[in-house]
């Protein structure tokens, strides 16, 4: 980790206070990166999802994770859902008579769901694990018009 890391801009995409870890969506879209409680330091009471933050990234051997972290304010418009209201997250579907009623998560909330689902089942998965994971299962639902968005 010697050099000197590149200053990055991102929005808290998930953040678990028990497990004490969470992750970055990083606003230029790429990858996103692992963050440890203990990197706010005397903020960590302050840490929840859709806070924007300024880090640095380090690559480690799980995949990329912060090397220095600092709260920026109040959430923006993530491409994420990061609000904890269902309503948000589910789109209404016109049913015809004979169908049954379903629910269509937005893809916000699927992706979410996808990445909730495999940090509580399969712990060992890397930051970049969980991303390309997700994005597949993502590229499915909207396939089979599981997800709208």
């Amino acid at each position: 980790m010697a050099g000197r890391f590149k200053v990055a801009v991102g929005t808290i995409l998930r953040f678990d206070d028990v497990r004490g870890y969470g992750f970055i969506e990083p606003a230029d879209g790429s990858e996103d990166v692992f963050v440890h409680a203990n990197d706010f330091g005397e903020s960590r009471h302050m840490v929840r999802a859709g806070l924007r933050v300024q880090y640095e990234v380090a690559q480690s051997d799980r995949g990329p994770k912060v090397a220095t972290v600092s709260l920026l304010g109040p959430p923006l418009e993530s491409r994420r859902n990061t609000s904890a209201s269902p309503s948000s997250a589910v789109v209404a579907i016109p049913q015809a008579e004979d169908e049954e009623v379903c629910d269509v998560l937005s893809a916000k909330a699927f992706s979410s769901a996808v990445i909730e689902l495999l940090i509580d089942h399969v712990p060992t998965l890397t930051g970049a694990q969980i991303g390309e994971i997700r994005h597949h299962f993502t590229e499915l639902a909207r396939s089979h018009g599981w997800v709208d968005g």
